[in-house]
């Protein structure tokens, strides 16, 4: 089951000793300071958590799935987010 915007301000409020308002405002908040930061090509780090950057991918030459005609897929930037080494190795430890 997919952790839910309401269930990570009710997670934040009860472990911060906050109120969900206030949590709901802090997460708004950190996800607009992301969008702001992205907007200007720039990376946000939350360090043992997660990088999220800007990354640009060069023009190529796609296929078609239905015909198999080729197609150009041009230039674009993207958003990528590369997890933390500890949340890496939460996953390898068994």
């Amino acid at each position: 089951m997919p952790m839910t915007k309401s269930k990570v301000v009710a997670y934040l409020a009860d472990e911060v000793g906050i109120t969900k308002k206030q949590g709901g405002a802090v997460l708004d908040a950190l996800a607009d300071l992301a969008a702001k930061i992205i907007k200007k090509g720039e990376k946000l780090a939350l360090p043992g958590f997660v990088t999220v950057k800007v990354q640009h991918r060069k023009a190529r030459i796609g296929r078609n799935p239905q015909t198999g005609e080729p197609i150009k897929i041009p230039a674009k930037k993207v958003v990528k987010a590369v997890p933390a080494g500890a949340l890496k190795a939460i996953l390898k430890k068994k």
